[in-house]
């Protein structure tokens, strides 16, 4: 076994792998605010993709994108808006993705990317 941090940064990585090979161009890793840390933002088919990577050992408690519950959405959305702010994206679309990964050791042995996988709305 290992820990949290360890299987975060190794899930990270992964996503970050996968989603470079879908296309992606990555505009920023580990953005942090007051509000907590976007994993991963990229462009991706005229898109700007606000990305939450969440990694599990196992599905024991469910698949891993049900941890991105509304809470953890908002504070996503509040950061998403700063950092539009921040770098002048005001004529992007964008959209929040999750890419899900369950692992064993060091190896990861399921990976999915859900694009679109929650709307910002009217939830800040």
């Amino acid at each position: 076994m290992y820990s949290s941090r360890r299987k975060g940064d190794i899930g990270e990585q992964a996503a970050f792998d996968y989603l470079i090979n879908s296309g992606y161009i990555i505009l920023d890793r580990n953005f942090r605010t007051k509000y907590g840390e976007i994993d991963i933002i990229g462009k991706d088919n005229g898109y700007i993709a606000f990305v939450e990577v969440k990694s599990r050992h196992d599905f024991k408690m469910g698949f891993p994108c049900e941890a991105v519950n509304k809470s953890k959405q908002q504070r996503i959305a509040r950061m998403a808006l700063l950092y539009i702010m921040k770098k002048k994206l005001y004529n992007y679309d964008f959209r929040f993705d999750v890419v899900e990964i369950v692992m064993k050791d060091d190896e990861v042995k399921y990976l999915r990317l859900i694009k679109d996988a929650f709307q910002m709305d009217t939830m800040i």
